[in-house]
């Protein structure tokens, strides 16, 4: 059986489907079952080693020397890297780092500047 949502308007557990919608007996609501009701602000951010929320566009420091996989390169304590984007998964970081090039790196080990 499936766990069907409660009503976002009464919070009645007795919610039904009818084609793509979600029906409740109860107070008549109807509401689309693609939406999460409330689920922009349950996500969780994305945070810098000191704990402050990172945006798309932000500029960060490394606070430890990276060394790469499969190369002698090493990125330097206090490399500065502008516009970063935040992706999904472990590195959850992607940027261009000047002399090295495209990047994944770990927000647990950078800082947010400004």
């Amino acid at each position: 059986m499936k766990n069907l949502p409660n009503c976002p308007e009464c919070g009645s557990a007795y919610t039904y489907e009818d084609r793509e919608m979600y029906v409740c007996p109860e107070c008549a609501h109807e509401w689309l079952q693609t939406a999460e009701p409330e689920a922009t602000e349950t996500e969780a951010t994305i945070t810098d080693a000191n704990g402050n929320p990172l945006q798309d566009g932000d500029t960060i420091t490394v606070i430890k020397d990276l060394k790469i996989k499969g190369s002698s390169l090493v990125v330097k304590v206090g490399t500065k890297v502008k516009n970063i984007r935040l992706v999904d998964g472990d590195h959850d970081i992607d940027c261009k780092i000047d002399g090295i090039g495209a990047m994944k790196l770990k927000s647990e080990f950078v800082k947010k500047l400004g």
